[in-house]
This record gives structure tokens, sequence and C-alpha cells, in this order.
């Protein structure tokens, strides 16, 4: 194995040549979260002598694995040095030029991991395109308020991990002012965060959302949730007292904070309920500084109008984690079951009116699917539509949805086209996922239009254009076999939002976002 050393601005890095590509991994971009540095706002690493060998990843945030329960393998690794990101380059030569993809991993904020294998940019080498993958910190370490420390610490571990971007990816063979960014779940929820910063405007030039979810969270919810993690833990909310706690005993903790409020159905249902009203308990805050507004809201004032942006979301997200309520919901009036999870009756009615061929279980996912994530993307376009018209020089924005169905969930599920977005189709685990021959037509065509994107500026289908009516904007849908063999566009189907997100507006509308 071929030994390849480039210099950065801290020291040299050794990385690993393999076919077509050359992969840095854990190469620190800010110096370890500990001691006096722990619930700090994050710092650039010192220099190092010598040269720093970057063969394996590096330490994570995460200090658990979910195993074979979750969806996507993603490692966790033990050590002090979290914040660190991974380079995968086809030409580590000064000069290159090449367009770069920086990629922020999903988790709802409190868990995933850079490492995972579905995640390496060997597929984006082939097509001429530098990845870079970043660890940030999770839970209350990244976003937990307390009295004498910075808010939102994770989003400034994304700052900083892009301003690294911008002045060591030239020696990778990048070009900084040719910056995609993008992210799934919670990673586009930060790609969202980040389109809507005034700070980070500068470190980034596109962006791609993958069924991200929006940033409303006001301080006072983040002052709440502070205060309880910290009664829980038997300390004062200060940075002080909570470093006197290690941070497995935090960690034990982290759940009990964020466990449904007193009033909530009790059981699964309740659980639905905490995360369909509630939302997200961690993640960036509103601050009225760094985060000036919350997404829609900042979309709709014209927030990052002028960067390219494609959205794109499954069909059936959440359906899946409804499966075990099958039996205990079977004979529930949905539109009731809606109505205990804070959903008006006219709405509730309307809901279950629009999907009456699902099972109480089967919509109660769709509901979440659509709410949380569906509907998400849908309001964003629309805001960027309508910001369009008061905006000079506004960006496009082009839509789409991954429809193909997991042979073995039955569904478009929530993380089904991570594989084929970075066209790592004999990754391990993806046949858990996606059956034992999934199709490289389709990788093919999603991660297609993820390159065109990244190095022209355009998917290859047509952007929303004013004019058109809401209901009429196109979408994109990747279905996998819709044309004939061998012929042009034969996974993708051009729709409308009429008939491919429609009904994700009465979910959006049900339980009010008000954060």
């Amino acid at each position: 194995m071929e030994l390849v050393d480039v210099g950065t601005i801290a020291g040299v890095v050794r990385g690993r040549r393999r076919p077509g590509s050359v992969a840095f991994l854990g190469i620190p971009y800010a110096a370890p979260p500990v001691g006096e540095l722990r619930f700090a706002a994050p710092v650039p690493h010192p220099a190092w002598a010598g040269v720093l060998d970057a063969g394996s990843p590096g330490a994570t945030p995460q200090r658990t694995d979910n195993g074979d329960d979750s969806l996507v393998p993603e490692p966790s690794v033990a050590g002090e040095s979290t914040l660190n990101l991974s380079v995968f380059t086809p030409s580590p030569e000064v000069g290159s030029g090449l367009p770069v993809l920086v990629y922020l991993h999903g988790g709802a904020y409190t868990s995933g991991s850079p490492a995972s294998p579905w995640y390496d940019g060997a597929g984006f080498n082939r097509s001429g395109v530098v990845t870079v993958n970043v660890s940030y910190r999770l839970g209350f370490d990244g976003f937990g308020w307390m009295e004498d420390a910075p808010l939102n610490r994770g989003v400034l571990d994304w700052l900083l991990a892009l301003e690294w971007v911008r002045d060591n990816i030239r020696s990778f063979g990048g070009d900084p002012a040719r910056v995609t960014l993008a992210g799934q779940s919670a990673g586009g929820g930060a790609v969202l965060t980040l389109l809507t910063m005034p700070r980070a405007q500068p470190l980034f030039a596109r962006a791609i959302v993958i069924s991200g979810v929006a940033t409303y969270l006001r301080p006072g919810q983040a002052h709440v949730l502070g205060r309880r993690l910290a009664a829980l833990a038997g300390v004062e909310p200060t940075r002080a007292a909570l470093a006197t706690r290690t941070e497995k005993q935090l960690l034990a903790v982290q759940p009990l904070a964020t466990a449904a409020a007193d009033g909530t159905p009790a059981g699964p249902l309740g659980e639905i309920a905490n995360t369909l009203v509630g939302g997200l308990p961690w993640g960036p805050v509103v601050d009225g500084d760094l985060i000036p507004l919350p997404t829609v809201e900042a979309v709709r004032a014209g927030l990052g109008a002028g960067k390219p942006l494609t959205l794109g979301s499954t069909d059936h997200e959440f359906n899946f984690a409804m499966n075990d309520l099958t039996d205990e919901l079977a004979g529930e009036d949905a539109a009731e079951v809606l109505g205990r999870l804070g959903v008006s009756p006219a709405d509730a009615r309307a809901y279950a009116s629009a999907h009456e061929q699902l099972g109480t279980a089967e919509l109660l996912g769709q509901f979440a699917s659509d709410r949380a994530i569906r509907g998400a993307m849908l309001r964003v376009a629309e805001a960027r539509l309508a910001a369009s018209a008061e905006q000079q020089n506004a960006a496009p924005t082009w839509l789409w949805a991954f429809s193909w169905r997991s042979p073995t969930y039955g569904g478009a599920l929530h993380c089904l086209d991570l594989p084929f977005f970075f066209d790592a189709l004999t990754a391990p685990r993806v046949a858990a996922l996606a059956g034992p021959a999934p199709s490289q037509r389709l990788a093919d065509e999603v991660h297609g239009a993820a390159v065109a994107f990244v190095t022209q500026g355009s998917p290859g289908w047509p952007a929303w254009a004013p004019g058109l009516g809401a209901d009429r904007q196109p979408v994109i849908s990747f279905t996998a076999g819709t044309g004939g063999p061998g012929g042009p566009g034969a996974c993708t189907e051009l729709r409308t939002v009429e008939s491919t997100y429609a009904r994700t507006r009465l979910a959006s509308a049900a339980v009010p976002v008000t954060g």
C-alpha cells in the first residue's frame, strides 16, 4: 500500500492510496474538547512535529454503537481527539482545482459517525470530487445549555471544520471556492442551518439536503432542558459543576432529561407524540445571533438565497418505525389516534381520509414522515421560491424524492438513499437495507445527479420556477425501472409537487412547529 504525505497548516498528514482514491482519516481540525476546552467553543488544533498518521478513523463523539439495530453502520472509535475529519481525494496535488463535497452525518444530533463505510468518498473520487467527512460534538456536549458556556458548540464545530477546508483543501487537490455542503437527516438539518447563517456564507458555494430537519429550537427550550439535565446529574447548570461529572455520567442522564413530559400518552404512542409534537430535543438553537431565525423563516427572509440548493427525501421516511404497533393499533380509528397526538380533529380527519388505504400504524408512520421531513423539504422549497421574487441574484432550487422501495422493509425508508448517493452498494450491511441485489443503475442515477450538481451546478432536471403554481413545480422521482432497458431516464420520473408531495401539507399544518 502506497503511503502519501500531504502538508496542512498544522503539519504533515500521511494517507493511504487505494484504487482511484487516496484516504486521509481522522485529521484533527480542533484541539480535543477536554479539560478547559470541555463545553467551550472549539479552537484550531495546535501544530504537530513530524508526520501524523492518517491511516485509521479518528475518535468519534458517538461513544456507543447501536450495532445491527441502526439502519446505517456507524462505528464508534474511542479517544479524546473527537473533532476530526477525513479527506478522500482522487488527486492529492496542489492546483488540481477539483470540486469538494463536505458531508455532515445524521443521527438526531445525538449519535452518528463519520467513520461509516457508507460515507467513504471513493465513489465521489471516481467522479473527480474531493470528499470530506466531519465529526462534531453531539447531544448535551454539542448543543446543551448551561449558564456560562457558549450555545451551539456543535454548530461552532461545523464552522471551524469548514474553515479548515477553506485553509487546507488545496493541498488535497480541492478548490475552496467550489465547496458543496451536504448532509442527511440531522446532517441535512445542519446544512439548512449553515445555509441560513451569515457567518457560514463565505465557506461553501452550494448545498444538498437529504431528508433534512428544520431548526427551530429557542433559547427558552434549551434552558429548560439544560437545567433538567443538570438537576438529574445532581449539579448546578454551570461549566465547573457539570465538569465534575464524567462523560459517561452525563450520557446516562441525557435520555432521562428528554423523556416525554407528564400528560403525554404512555408507551410507544407517547414516544411518537414527543417526537412529532416536540421535535428533536437536542440541536441548533435559534439564538438570534449565530443562528438568527428558524430555518423556514430564515429562508423566507432570503438568507442563503444566492446558493444553489437541492432538497430530497424518501417517500416513507419513518413508516417502518411503526411496524411494532401494527397489532396494537389494529382496529383503532386513525383520526382519533392522531387527535391523541395533538392533531386538531379537522386536520386528523382530513389526513386519515387522504390515506384511507393505510392501516393505522402505517398511517402514523407516514404522518411522521410527512411532518418531520417531507413537509420540511416542501416548506423550504416554497419559501425559497417566494424569497426569490424579492432577490436579484436568487439561485435555483431543485426537489427530488427517493421512491424506490426496499425489498426487505417494503418502503422507501429513511437512509435507504444513502448507499445510492455515495455509490457504495457493496459496502457492509447495504444488503440488509436494500436487499441482496440493489440496482446499480439506480445508484448511477442518484449519484450521477449529485455529481452533476457538485461539478456543474445543476442536478439535471428542471428547477423550481415562478409562475408554475405551487402544485405544478417539478420533482424528480428516483424509482428504478420506469424507463425502457438501457434507455435514458430509466430510473427517474419527472413528476410535480401535486403528484408527489401534496398530502404533506396536511401533516405540516396539523401540529405547528412553534419552538
